[in-house]
């Protein structure tokens, strides 16, 4: 009987370090998940992935760089438009649609992380032929971009637009 439980106590205990292992494992994993940062470079990746998604008109690339919750506000001499992620990728879509030879180039300066979010002044140029005139958009915002399956994403853009 003694040597019984004794088997008892070492296997219960063995399963009990195994259960402490697992729960420590996974606690270390869930903080080290909260614990991602956003970076500069995710912030660059970011304009790159936008850049090459925007050239090749892939409507779902761009989705994929804007979060679900995304906010655009867009200004123009005094008039203003606010954006869902749907709406903008409408717009988008359309402007492709109606146009031909589209180019976009987009830059990123003062970036300012904290946690997992970045702020940062993004400027576009986009041009395009529409009608047999060439046209071209100059684009000044500040972003916010913030992390979403370990990818920077657009959540809030104030723009300013001047069409050249």
């Amino acid at each position: 009987m003694k040597r019984l439980w004794g088997k008892g106590l070492l296997a219960l205990l063995v399963k009990s370090a195994s259960v402490a292992a697992v729960m420590t494992v996974a606690s270390t994993l869930s903080i080290s998940a909260q614990a991602a940062t956003m970076t500069e470079a995710l912030v660059q990746n970011y304009a790159a992935a936008m850049k090459s998604a925007a050239n090749s008109q892939n409507v779902n690339q761009v989705a994929r760089l804007v979060s679900d919750d995304a906010l655009i506000s867009m200004s123009r001499k005094g008039k203003s438009t606010s954006l869902d992620k749907d709406a903008y990728l409408k717009l988008l879509q359309n402007s492709w649609n109606n146009t031909s030879n589209y180019r976009y180039d987009i830059s990123v300066d003062n970036i300012v992380i904290t946690g997992d979010q970045a702020k940062a002044n993004v400027t576009t140029n986009e041009s395009w032929v529409k009608d047999g005139r060439n046209v071209s958009f100059v684009t000044t915002s500040r972003v916010t971009l913030t992390l979403s399956t370990g990818n920077a994403v657009l959540l809030r853009a104030v723009s300013q637009v001047t069409i050249n």
